[in-house]
């Protein structure tokens, strides 16, 4: 399987040097040249690890089958709890697929517990003896799940970079109280889309890699933009739905739609990898929150990010710079020329339309809406008072645009985070006074619903607070060569 560039299709790389790059050049995202077809008959009984061997075999065709066992095994197993990819029942015809049991509480460890071990392989591949810099925008989960996967690798440094006062507390403590030598932490004035483009500046600045690779050190990333983070969270889509079929939820073969709270579109983007690979998905629904320009996208072919930046209580998805959203339009369009032409105007204008024929192919495979944060709220009330289902602030938004835009076919839900990272916001939509701090909220939603906090979140505030600088968007050039 070789990987081509969203920008320049004439290129040519293998996925361990993908992995290695993480940007194509250009700025522009590697794609697998094809999908590989799936043994849908062959996986169905699998447990979650082997499932995850067999998906990645397709893709990382340069990788040792023994290492891609003992990686899938070691990732998936006591970390996880025995609950990776839980597909639970909320009613008749709406499901939960619960991705937040790992060890940072978010879905991000199903790749970030992986991508680590998948980038010093490929490093050991392509014969590379350098030192690895990461480099991670996070809106909140991304990072924390990226620096505990980091932490304490021979070889591999890594920053992130995350907007100040744009995470919960819960967040931002997972992130400034990260052990390990080989880390550094910054919260950037601005969002996440200034963070973003920072650190996007960064990897396409020409002189920052000859700097670096002067001290034998090169780039990489950790954000959904590096085809290692996207590629393990194809699995859930098929293990989820080999769930439904055993629970007699879903004929064998038929159509499930899934919901995908969403922000920079790597997750919805594996369901339609998944999708091409032969699984039966339906409609994939993506739910914004009141930045809902990827909403207006789908509806109308126009992505336009010149609007108002909104904090919300879903602050994963406060993103108005969706980047995962390229290697989509590459696809159906089938044009790196497009790709790169839209890109371009984005950049310059901070909008641009696609062709008739291109949202006529967008639409067939995804529908969306949104849900602000009166809703979303609403949502987390109604779950828990009528199917005692406690979720939290962004898996809320994707149940109430689910509810919009569901069909015959059942009607999946992406759970992407414990309700106690944000316990203040969920203790508040339940009817109750929040107080101002985190922890006490978290010990009030225990009180409130009988369900126990995860213990690493418990005890975050127990722990010493190693980062607090902050520096602006254009000081994260100078963090990176640092």
């Amino acid at each position: 399987m070789q990987y081509q560039s969203t920008r320049d299709s004439s290129l040519r790389v293998s996925a361990s040097e993908a992995i290695v790059r993480g940007l194509a050049p250009q700025s522009g995202l590697f794609v697998p040249e094809c999908f590989p077809r799936a043994d849908l008959e062959g996986w169905k009984h699998l447990s979650y690890p082997a499932l995850a061997q067999k998906v990645l075999a397709g893709y990382l065709t340069d990788y040792r089958a023994d290492f891609l066992q003992d990686a899938t095994e070691t990732t998936y197993g006591a970390a996880f709890g025995g609950n990776a990819g839980r597909t639970v029942k909320v009613q008749d015809g709406l499901y939960a697929l619960e991705l937040w049991h790992g060890p940072t509480c978010a879905f991000k460890d199903y790749a970030l517990q992986l991508m680590p071990k998948l980038l010093v392989e490929a490093k050991h591949n392509l014969d590379r003896r350098e030192t690895t810099r990461i480099l991670v925008a996070t809106s909140g989960d991304t990072g924390k799940a990226a620096l505990a996967g980091y932490a304490g690798l021979e070889g591999i440094g890594i920053q992130v970079f995350y907007p100040n006062a744009g995470t919960s507390e819960i967040q931002r403590l997972q992130m400034a109280t990260q052990t390990g030598d080989n880390v550094q932490v910054y919260a950037v004035q601005g969002n996440f889309d200034d963070a973003q483009t920072g650190v996007k500046k960064v990897f396409a600045d020409e002189s920052v890699a000859q700097e670096l690779a002067g001290r034998n050190i090169c780039l990489s990333s950790a954000n959904s933009i590096n085809w290692g983070r996207l590629a393990p969270q194809i699995v859930y889509y098929f293990y989820a739905y080999f769930r439904l079929v055993e629970q007699g939820a879903v004929a064998w073969g038929a159509p499930v739609d899934f919901c995908v709270p969403t922000g920079n579109f790597g997750d919805i983007l594996a369901g339609y990898y998944a999708k091409q690979m032969g699984l039966p998905v339906g409609k994939l629904v993506c739910a914004s929150n009141k930045n809902n320009v990827l909403t207006d996208f789908i509806r109308t072919g126009t992505y336009d990010a010149r609007r108002t930046f909104y904090k919300t209580a879903s602050p994963s998805m406060d993103i108005l710079i969706s980047s995962n959203l390229e290697r989509l339009l590459f696809h159906l369009s089938g044009s790196s020329e497009k790709v790169r032409g839209w890109m371009q105007e984005l950049a310059q204008t901070g909008v641009y339309t696609v062709d008739a024929e291109t949202l006529a192919k967008i639409q067939e495979h995804f529908a969306a809406g949104f849900a602000g944060d009166e809703e979303g709220a609403a949502e987390i009330r109604t779950r828990f008072a009528q199917d005692n289902y406690l979720c939290d602030t962004h898996t809320a938004v994707a149940f109430r645009v689910a509810e919009e835009c569901r069909r015959e076919a059942p009607m999946v839900v992406l759970s992407t985070a414990s309700p106690f990272k944000f316990p203040r916001d969920v203790l508040s939509a339940l009817g109750s006074t929040a107080p101002e701090s985190d922890f006490a909220a978290m010990a009030a939603l225990t009180k409130k619903t009988g369900v126990q906090a995860p213990q690493s979140l418990r005890e975050l505030d127990k722990l010493p607070v190693r980062f607090t600088q902050v520096i602006e968007p254009d000081n994260i050039r100078a963090a990176a060569l640092g």
